[in-house]
């Protein structure tokens, strides 16, 4: 029997502009996406080999009894000045140029994963959101619960996603009204002062048995006349930061994920430890660094507190400038920290 042929093609939204000179849209074989430079698919054998091999800092994580302050606000909400408020994990409030996004909520526990955090209000306060920004669709980023939740009290609310994603958030809220984007896209349901750019990430999508890398990843950047911010997703070290940085940068704030990140032989394909997370902050001429993605949930082997133990000797070291280490719940204006 003849071997069927990998078919590769690239797709875009053919709806909305490339910012990238000759960029001929996201690389696809067989339907499954590629990462920044290969099709990445994470191994059976490592997450077999992580599950039954001992953790080196098990006695020290079982001590850590880190756990992010949060603060009981929501008077964010209904503030006018433009602010980044840490909602746990990789959920925030943004109110960038006077518009009102959302990113990657999730408000509840994980299957057979209990949440470590609270939320600074409940999830039904937060009213009057334009824009749900969703990085990808692992389940600890889009949370079909969370999403239902959020659309219920904010009906006016649109969504931005990456390519193929729409057809998942249908099947979650049917009214919800979306637009997909593929890397170096520039959405166009915003407002004219504000523009948001969906780039690369370096991770995989695996939500299901039969789907892996059929639904794209990315990060976003939101872009004012005079003030950038990104927000980086999940995603490994790659040359992507680069390019980034070529088309945007300096950037002004970035908010980057720092945990999940051991055993390495299995994480770091996949997220950045705080060392890695540092340095794509400055390969992208960030003015302000806000970590996020660690702390609310207990994904990996690290210790909770040792991501920010770790960003904490860094900065003291004078290798990381502008770090914000806010309290879930805390906002952050943006006019004080550019």
């Amino acid at each position: 029997m003849q071997q069927k042929k990998n078919h590769i093609r690239h797709i875009k939204n053919d709806k909305l502009p490339v910012i990238k000179p000759d960029y001929r849209g996201n690389k696809t074989q067989n339907g499954r996406f590629f990462n920044v430079n290969k099709l990445y698919e994470p191994e059976l054998g490592n997450v077999l080999r992580w599950k039954f091999s001992a953790n080196p800092q098990r006695d020290e994580k079982k001590f850590d009894t880190y756990v992010p302050a949060t603060i009981s606000n929501c008077d964010f909400i209904h503030a006018e000045e433009d602010m980044i408020v840490w909602l746990g994990h990789a959920s925030f409030f943004i109110r960038f140029g006077g518009v009102t996004f959302l990113t990657d909520p999730i408000f509840y526990d994980l299957p057979m994963m209990k949440r470590r955090t609270s939320l600074p209000c409940a999830p039904e306060k937060l009213k009057n959101i334009d824009f749900l920004l969703l990085s990808h669709a692992h389940r600890d980023h889009l949370d079909k619960k969370s999403i239902q939740k959020v659309y219920e009290h904010n009906p006016q609310i649109k969504s931005l996603v990456p390519l193929q994603a729409g057809s998942l958030l249908r099947s979650i809220e049917r009214h919800l009204p979306y637009q997909e984007a593929g890397w170096y896209q520039r959405f166009d349901l915003t407002p004219d002062h504000v523009e948001i750019y969906f780039l690369p990430a370096s991770h995989w999508h695996r939500r299901g048995l039969n789907d892996m890398n059929k639904v794209l990843w990315g990060s976003f950047l939101l872009k004012t006349q005079n003030q950038t911010l990104y927000f980086a997703g999940d995603t490994a070290l790659d040359s992507h930061f680069e390019e980034i940085e070529a088309l945007f940068g300096p950037v002004d704030v970035c908010i980057m994920p720092v945990g999940a990140y051991k055993p390495s032989f299995l994480m770091q394909q996949s997220h950045l430890n705080p060392n890695e997370a540092v340095k794509a902050f400055n390969i992208l001429r960030g003015g302000t660094f806000i970590p996020m993605h660690y702390g609310t949930f207990d994904l990996s082997d690290e210790p909770a507190g040792e991501p920010v133990r770790l960003l904490q000797k860094i900065a003291a070291a004078g290798l990381l400038q502008g770090l914000q280490l806010p309290a879930i719940g805390e906002p952050l204006l943006l006019k004080e920290l550019l």
